[in-house]
């Protein structure tokens, strides 16, 4: 069977290996004739970056590139991006890289033409409205890791560097309009970004999976998201040259991010301001936080855990599925704790609080309340 395809949901993605060759035609198709390439610190060098904006310059098209990105980008980050965007007269934007470099890159397009401030932007309420579409530039996504799907999000998760807070922008027309995901662009990842960002996708299903909402097709998506992490996650992490596990647990990743619509929960409400504060790797901190929010959630999700875990095939129910994750957190070398992550000496009360306050507390099975957060934060620590 040939891994490759063209697909139109939940945007247009051209899924395949080699098909980065495509960039150009990408750019036309999206409008965009002078695109700024975005990308993180460590891509920037990187032989995969450096024949991405060849092929545009060969095409006629701009390659010049921005990559002052941290790992967790911050607003920082976006007021520098964002001067050198409008300085340079550019007309959209090229994401790409893991999580952090489409995250920003996708704030800079949604930025380009709004007059008011970042934080009005927060995912709360119908905050969003208050941009105006007009001003959002087109944006061509290319992942080259996997695990956050932001390629196939309407969302980026920035820092805010007065506070530490991690801040969810959100916005319908920050869907990228065109998609590359070649999974080729994968193959050099090293072991354990592989193991976080491929353990970050499984988090987005697991979560998805979990959230009370009413959302059947999404459900369906984690369910299959986390088939393909089972089978071919593993295989990744043992053989980075294996192109048939890379493309899978790269179509994982975009299924995690479009099935998180129906929500995520309380991985995600402790890793956020876990990053922001402490600035561990965001999948990483997820798997660490896993085993324990599952027992936090039994009593909600036992019974459709009992299902997945016969479609997944694995014995025991709810419990089997709960050693699996220990198992697999272990054979990728996963810390147990956030200790051992090397979150030092918390300040416990901030994170309950900021935990609390994070819009992923709202797809939870289990409702978080300042005394079970702690406890549960206690749990991972």
């Amino acid at each position: 069977m040939k891994l490759i395809g063209n697909w139109s949901y939940p945007t247009a993605i051209r899924f395949g290996a080699g098909r980065i060759t495509e960039i150009a035609e990408a750019c036309r198709a999206a409008g965009i004739t002078k695109p700024l390439l975005v990308t993180d610190k460590g891509l920037a060098g990187m032989e995969i970056t450096a024949k991405t904006r060849a092929i545009l310059k060969d095409a006629g098209l701009c390659d010049d590139m921005f990559s002052d990105v941290d790992p967790n980008p911050s607003d920082k980050n976006v007021e520098v991006g964002l001067k050198f965007y409008r300085d340079g007269g550019y007309d959209g934007v090229i994401a790409f890289g893991g999580g952090s470099g489409l995250d920003l890159a996708k704030v800079l397009a949604f930025m380009a033409g709004q007059t008011r401030p970042l934080w009005d932007f927060e995912d709360v309420g119908d905050w969003w409205t208050r941009a105006d579409p007009a001003g959002i530039h087109p944006v061509v996504a290319v992942p080259t890791t996997a695990g956050t799907g932001s390629e196939v999000g309407r969302a980026s998760v920035i820092s805010n560097s007065a506070t530490n807070e991690k801040k969810i922008i959100f916005h319908p027309k920050m869907l990228p309009v065109q998609v590359i995901c070649d999974p080729e662009l994968t193959v050099g990842m090293p072991k354990f970004i592989t193991a976080g960002t491929g353990l970050d996708a499984f988090a987005h299903c697991v979560e998805a999976y979990s959230s009370p909402h009413y959302h059947p097709m999404s459900q369906g998506i984690a369910l299959e998201g986390m088939r393909l992490i089972k089978d071919y996650l593993p295989r990744a992490y043992a053989d980075g040259t294996d192109l048939e596990a890379r493309t899978h647990v790269m179509s994982a990743a975009a299924m995690g991010s479009t099935a998180f619509q129906k929500g995520l929960g309380a991985i995600h409400a402790i890793s956020h301001p876990i990053g922001a504060i402490y600035h561990t790797h965001h999948g990483t901190t997820n798997a660490v936080c896993m085993p324990a929010v599952l027992q936090f959630n039994r009593s909600a999700i036992a019974e459709r855990f009992d299902a997945a875990s016969a479609y997944l095939g694995i014995a025991g129910g709810f419990d089997g599925f709960c050693a699996f994750v220990d198992d697999l957190n272990a054979s990728m070398a996963i810390p147990k704790t956030l200790t051992e992550l090397g979150v030092k000496d918390p300040d416990i009360d901030r994170l309950v609080k900021d935990a609390l306050a994070d819009p992923s507390t709202g797809g939870n099975p289990i409702t978080m309340t300042a005394e079970n957060t702690r406890k549960l934060i206690e749990a991972c620590l």
